[in-house]
């Protein structure tokens, strides 16, 4: 049985996520969703974020390919000197992030209140 048509849409800008932008991703990360992935994070890129934050929460299955896919927008995070941060992956996906070493190259959160819960406290302080 196909899962779920994969989409990654760029969020309207947050008030609270000051310079960042969150892409929403839905269905299935395989390798047949290559381009949309990347036009979405070209248009996330265009706008120069400090910040770009995958939302993973309608995402059902990530295979090999996937991750490899989001090892590559980590890659061009990195090289522009900005921030890739994730939430909403499920406690088996979490567990493949920890595992692959994903985890330790962008912030991993439960969900999107913890992402400006982090910047608000990151903003406040001295």
């Amino acid at each position: 049985m196909p899962g779920k048509p994969f989409t990654a849409t760029l969020r309207e800008p947050v008030m609270q996520l000051k310079n960042g932008v969150i892409i929403d991703l839905y269905g299935e990360i395989n390798g047949s969703v290559e381009t949309t992935l990347n036009n979405a994070y070209e248009l996330a890129e265009a706008g120069q974020p400090a910040m770009i934050v995958l939302n993973f929460k309608d995402v059902d299955y990530i295979n090999s390919t996937g991750i490899a896919l989001i090892v590559g927008l980590l890659a061009r995070a990195r090289k522009a000197k900005r921030t890739l941060t994730v939430f909403g992956l499920s406690e088996h996906y979490m567990e493949i992030f920890n595992i692959t070493r994903l985890a330790d190259f962008m912030s991993v959160y439960p969900d999107e209140q913890a992402v400006i819960a982090n910047l608000t406290t990151k903003t406040s302080e001295p």
